[in-house]
């Protein structure tokens, strides 16, 4: 799976004019399922990214989690993670995973966020989604969890 983290002040999506997903402070992670991922990883993911003490601290470091803060994570599905730009122009998308598959594994990784105890409010998957944030920092991550 492959997620691209941004701490945020605050973040929505909206889909057709209407928002469907908010949060203050805390995460907006965008999600791609990749082609051959498990549904193992969503909850070895979903533990990783709750734990990731990228929170500054009261000296102001980056030392505290989600968990620690009690922030919240706006999860947002975005197969064009799984972009490859190696050759063209024209992105090629065939290493993400099938939408059926892509679905369950999303779905799954929002569930397992909030089995740790982190509010999550979500996108919708597949859906033309216009996300609206106010980046923190900025503080934004790349991970690449492959099996």
């Amino acid at each position: 799976m492959r997620a691209l983290i941004q701490r945020v002040r605050q973040a929505s999506v909206t889909v057709e004019g209407t928002c469907i997903g908010e949060i203050d402070a805390g995460l907006l992670i965008l999600i791609c399922a990749m082609d051959g991922d498990q549904p193992a990883q969503t909850a070895k993911l979903a533990a990783k990214v709750s734990k990731l003490r990228i929170f500054r601290d009261e000296a102001g470091k980056m030392n505290r989690s989600l968990l620690d803060t009690g922030d919240a994570a706006l999860v947002v599905s975005q197969f064009t993670l799984a972009a490859d730009t190696r050759s063209g122009n024209r992105p090629g998308f065939s290493t993400a995973a099938k939408p059926e598959v892509g679905r369950a594994l999303y779905e799954a990784f929002a569930q397992d966020l909030c089995e740790l105890g982190v509010p999550v409010a979500t996108g919708q998957f597949g859906a033309d989604m216009a996300v609206s944030l106010v980046n923190d920092g900025p503080v934004t991550i790349w991970m690449d969890d492959q099996a």
